[in-house]
């Protein structure tokens, strides 16, 4: 079994700056407006593609490195959870980059999070935000680390 094409390890350093890194990652936070991104957290609009039923919903989703989970609500007042996402189930985030994403609103700006049970496919509101997306979601990548020894 070929390990996955994940840029980056997961960090689990309890001191961690999410923030910081996706910085110095070469990512300008304070220009893309449809992202909140704090030491600890990250939080937005994304557009999902239903499990059962293809179609597509807005979604708020908050990446929260305390909870270690990617959770998402039916808006930013967290109040109705929909669903999460345990970053020790998160095999891989890449670019769907071969159009699998059955009627993408935004191909372009269309990526996915593999689980070890299903296969997530977002769409991000701007190019930045999805590059932003995808490297805080690596960030939590547990799932994968049996590919290690």
């Amino acid at each position: 079994q070929a390990r996955p094409l994940t840029r980056y390890l997961p960090i689990r350093k309890e001191d961690f700056n999410l923030r910081l890194h996706i910085e110095s990652s070469g990512h300008n936070v304070d220009t893309c407006y449809h992202i909140i991104l704090t030491e600890k957290m990250c939080k937005g609009y994304l557009v999902k593609m239903g499990g059962k039923i293809k179609s597509w919903k807005k979604r708020w989703f908050v990446f929260d490195r305390m909870k270690r989970t990617l959770s998402y609500y039916v808006d930013k007042h967290e109040t109705k959870l929909k669903g999460v996402v345990y970053f020790q189930a998160i095999e891989e985030v890449y670019y769907d980059h071969l159009r699998s994403a059955a009627k993408s609103p935004n191909p372009a700006l269309t990526f996915c999070v593999k689980t070890h049970d299903r296969l997530y496919y977002m769409v991000a509101p701007s190019a930045e935000a999805m590059r932003i997306w995808m490297d805080v979601i690596v960030t939590g990548a547990e799932g994968y680390t049996q590919f290690m020894n």
